[in-house]
């Protein structure tokens, strides 16, 4: 199956890494606690994130930041 217009279908660690703009270390960490689905491929077990999921990943941050943000308002402090 061809590349979509938007990329390949599966992102290495390393292009999750790049698209998030974090380390390879951190989005394994995510991989390996569950948060961000994916699968792992081959004889030496590479991991591989499907692009899909990755949007669904980043949805799902941007619902969590919003709760925060509205749990927790920021107030400023008043001039001294």
């Amino acid at each position: 199956m061809p590349d979509s217009q938007d990329g390949p279908r599966f992102l290495t660690l390393a292009d999750v890494a790049e698209m998030l703009n974090t380390s390879s270390a951190q989005v394994y960490a995510l991989v390996r606690r569950g948060e961000l689905p994916a699968i792992k491929i081959g004889g030496r077990g590479q991991w591989r994130v499907e692009r899909s999921r990755l949007e669904e990943y980043i949805a799902q941050q941007y619902r969590h930041t919003e709760q925060y943000v509205a749990e927790h308002p920021f107030v400023e402090s008043e001039p001294e």
